[in-house]
């Protein structure tokens, strides 16, 4: 059985907790993970005992490729999507269907409605996702790599950064070396702050230059094949100001305390919690004002979540951003990420970028 059929078996089972007949796998992500096909504009079709992927002739080839031995139902040219998936639907017999609520729009799920008026339509949460959250051994490896290349592509940045240089020049380079080691490209737009705009957590670049401040926020991944990693770090320009090293040192101590926190059955909500009691015990509660880190895999911020109010236990294959911040408009903020698996007996930090505070320092 190869891997993606033993997950389309593992959803069945969920699709039979759940009480309905099928489900409709809206997501392309949630798609590519259940398949193995990588393109979009496909839905899937999951029973109690068979799948199905409706697609168009564009992907023949890809899906013979990428996935040989699916069952397809392609559509012809000028057919719409939605009749040829209402007709898969029909032949099926599924009285009762599962819907992904956090993907399927209104729009789609009452025009599907109308064309299939004897099929009841159940809104469902996290079927896939929750199956996403625990990788595999291959996914695991896959994100171990695209921590390295992210690694790789920081460290040929750095070594080559210069004050007159701009935050969207860092960035573009970020892009051009990843690549340049073997990724398919960032994660996401990285965020490059300098100074005070790095009291924005989602800050994007601009043409501001590094000397402009004494420090900088980089927060950049990899994307390697399908999977990302997700860092952040912070380079000292200039002098390391008692007040920088006095918040570096708060959030590294509380970034720390965080990850050893992170075994199997721990609760996402403790975990934030160590961190955040650290922060706060500071002085710098009300300066810490998201969650402590997220899942990642196939997408950058997947279940679970670790932030306040989060009762799920971390189970051994989640992997996890690690991401304490302290902010103060006008001043700046710090922050330090890691990528840390779940393992059987504790955990394993994925991503090595140096990170004491004299790692900060540019020279």
């Amino acid at each position: 059985m190869s891997v993606h059929e033993a997950r389309r078996k593992r959803l069945r089972q969920q699709v039979r907790a759940t009480k309905v007949d099928g489900l409709l796998v809206t997501n392309f992500v949630n798609v590519t993970y259940l398949t193995g096909f990588t393109g979009d504009d496909s839905y899937l079709l999951v029973t109690h005992d068979g799948v199905q992927l409706v697609t168009d002739m564009r992907y023949t080839t890809q899906l013979e490729d990428e996935c040989p031995g699916l069952k397809l139902q392609v559509r012809s040219p000028g057919e719409k999507m939605l009749d040829t998936t209402a007709d898969v639907i029909k032949r099926a017999k599924v009285d009762r269907l599962g819907v992904e609520a956090s993907s399927m729009t209104v729009g789609l799920n009452n025009a599907l409605q109308e064309k299939l008026p004897k099929t009841k339509l159940e809104p469902t949460e996290d079927l896939v996702e929750g199956l996403r959250a625990v990788k595999d051994k291959d996914e695991v490896a896959a994100i171990r790599l695209a921590c390295h290349h992210a690694k790789r592509a920081f460290e040929a940045v750095r070594a080559a950064v210069t004050p007159t240089m701009t935050e969207s020049q860092v960035a573009a380079d970020l892009e051009y070396q990843a690549r340049r080691f073997g990724a398919k490209g960032l994660s996401f737009e990285p965020i490059v702050a300098v100074g005070a705009r790095s009291a924005l957590p989602h800050g994007r670049p601009t043409q501001l230059q590094l000397a402009e401040s004494d420090f900088t926020l980089v927060d950049w991944g990899a994307r390697t094949g399908q999977y990302v990693s997700d860092l952040t770090r912070m380079w000292v320009t200039g002098k390391i100001s008692p007040k920088f090293r006095k918040i570096y040192e708060v959030v590294l101590q509380a970034q720390l305390a965080a990850i050893d926190a992170i075994r199997p059955g721990s609760k996402c909500e403790e975990v934030d919690a160590v961190a955040r009691g650290i922060i706060t015990k500071a002085g710098y509660g009300k300066q810490f004002g998201h969650g402590l880190g997220h899942g990642i895999g196939l997408e950058v911020h997947e279940a679970p979540r670790l932030t306040k109010q989060q009762a799920v236990e971390l189970q051994s294959g989640m992997v996890v951003t690690v991401e304490p911040g302290i902010y103060f408009p006008g001043w700046g903020g710090i922050r330090i990420e890691d990528d840390v698996l779940v393992t059987p007996s504790g955990h394993e930090v994925l991503t090595d970028v140096p990170k004491q505070l004299d790692d900060c320092l540019l020279s």
